[in-house]
């Protein structure tokens, strides 16, 4: 069983808490020493973003965190170094990679997906390769024991959906809104409705993002969802503070608050 899929049955009903961070930002200590933090404050899976220069579908928080970590010298050897980094103390929490293809394309998706898999990574969100091409990173993901999650949209039909979710595993990730990350919120009827007629299609579980910014819309997703994803308000933290030791603390400040409502949530997911 995969380290994504051990994590979801360990759950027992309960939704699971993701934090969002880019690799290398502000600088790599600084990132590492968040990643390591990120387990004790209540992260059940981490999403990891991999730093690019045009991140289009992020917001100006996540967006900004990409600049941040680039300047510091951020690279995809840099990023893998992290994940490595962090398997040495933790072999259980999963790590799934967010970006974009571009970087990916330039090392070669086959060697791509051998050394995310041989640095301890367990799965790949890529925002711009839609399932119609994406057999050149799938393929080799399969071969390799990484998860490609894919990406669920307010405006996804029933047809579109069955598309999707050829070749899918690990989890859906369902984008609460119609946009970037960061610049609105949802509403929580539409995504109840939407999140039961994927689970009509679909027994994988479901994590939602994009608009999660509180506890209680934390919560608000963990009483409909199988998972909450939260990046936006974390990165934006992590950017209006100086030193390594302030940014943890308040990261890990906000990252406990978030778990602890999402944990706290009772569960009522539509057609589970």
């Amino acid at each position: 069983m995969s380290r994504i899929a051990a994590r979801f049955a360990e759950m027992k009903g309960r939704a699971a808490f993701v934090p969002f961070i880019t690799a290398g930002d502000p600088d790599f200590d600084t990132s590492l020493a968040l990643l390591n933090a990120l387990p004790g404050a209540g992260a059940d899976l981490i999403e990891l973003g991999m730093p690019f220069t045009d991140p289009m579908a992020d917001g100006p928080a996540v967006q900004a965190s990409s600049l941040r970590a680039l300047k510091a010298g951020a690279t995809m050897a840099r990023t893998l170094e992290l994940v490595r980094e962090f398997r040495k103390h933790d072999s259980k929490t999963p790590i799934v990679l967010m970006g974009y293809y571009n970087p990916i394309h330039a090392i070669g998706a086959a060697d791509f997906v051998k050394r995310i898999a041989s640095a301890g990574a367990d799965g790949l969100i890529v925002v711009d390769l839609p399932p119609e091409e994406d057999a050149v990173l799938l393929t080799p993901a399969k071969a390799a024991g990484i998860d490609v999650v894919r990406l669920v949209t307010p405006t996804t039909h029933d047809a579109r959906l069955a598309k999707v979710l050829q070749g899918a595993s690990g989890f859906l990730y369902y984008v609460s809104i119609t946009g970037v990350t960061g610049t609105k919120s949802f509403t929580e009827a539409d995504v109840r409705a939407a999140l039961a007629r994927i689970r009509k299609a679909t027994k994988l579980p479901i994590a939602v993002g994009f608009g999660i910014r509180t506890p209680a819309q934390a919560a608000e997703i963990a009483r409909i969802a199988d998972a909450a994803v939260v990046g936006s308000a974390i990165v934006t933290v992590i950017g209006e503070h100086q030193g390594k030791d302030k940014i943890v603390a308040k990261v890990t400040e906000l990252c406990r608050a978030l778990a602890d409502s999402t944990h706290a949530a009772v569960n009522d997911r539509v057609g589970a």
